[in-house]
């Protein structure tokens, strides 16, 4: 049965998939939007549960397509904090109230814009080293990933610290959040309750944008050069950041 949508509402559901698509691929920095025009939809919590099948998805296909650029070490230091931040958005987020948990990624989004502005103010070409940014990063983006998807702006901040080439950039991501929603599918289904049968069947209907958003993405990211690269992540993070916070 097709879902019960508006024009309106398959135009932002469609886009979402489409810009998952195009995220995976390695347009880095869109993923509010997506979580915006699901929110508007779906509602901010359930719509968590609706967009982490189709991220898993586009997970797999980026490791597929961008397997052999990942960087291992970067893997070992950030999941393992990831895995505590996610444990933790998975008990505050159970029983947090729709208005409480709009103004918390609210709040996550201005730290985000905040930071943005410090790294491009700054222009260091020096990488942190220190143990503590690799915790405080995986801490924040496995929560965020947990309360609204949101980890994709801390995850970017950390790579772009890292001064990672594009492809290097795009593998490691790929590896490290196919892990995460992976592991994030069981508290999702059996703890918040946000994914069931009906959610499923409205991801297969954004299956095809998805599809067609990676393929482009994958075209897209094929003609950017790498200092361009880092250039297009920093701006559309902030400019996603500033969407989703004026909309909050």
């Amino acid at each position: 049965m097709i879902p019960d949508f508006t024009i309106a509402e398959w135009a932002l559901v469609l886009s979402s998939g489409f810009i998952i698509g195009l995220g995976k691929a390695g347009i880095k920095g869109l993923d509010m939007l997506t979580v915006t025009f699901m929110a508007i939809v779906f509602g901010s919590k359930p719509s968590t549960g609706v967009v982490l099948p189709l991220l898993s998805l586009a997970d797999i296909a980026a490791v597929m397509y961008y397997n052999r650029h990942a960087r291992w070490d970067h893997f070992r230091k950030l999941v393992p904090w990831m895995v505590v931040g996610i444990l933790m958005g998975v008990f505050t987020g159970k029983d947090m109230q729709e208005d409480l948990f709009k103004k918390v990624m609210a709040g996550i989004i201005l730290v985000t814009i905040i930071i943005v502005l410090i790294m491009e103010y700054r222009k260091s070409d020096q990488v942190p080293s220190h143990p503590a940014f690799a915790a405080s990063t995986g801490l924040a983006a496995g929560f965020t990933t947990m309360i609204g998807n949101l980890a994709g702006a801390f995850s970017n901040l950390y790579f772009l610290a890292m001064r990672m080439e594009k492809n290097t950039f795009i593998g490691t991501a790929a590896w490290i959040f196919l892990f995460m929603n992976l592991f994030k599918m069981p508290f999702q289904i059996f703890y918040w309750k946000n994914i069931n049968a009906d959610t499923l069947k409205t991801d297969l209907f954004l299956v095809p944008a998805l599809a067609l958003g990676f393929w482009a993405g994958i075209v897209w990211v094929g003609r950017i050069r790498d200092e361009q690269y880092r250039k297009m992540v920093l701006l559309l993070t902030l400019a996603g950041a500033i969407m989703m916070l004026l909309r909050s």
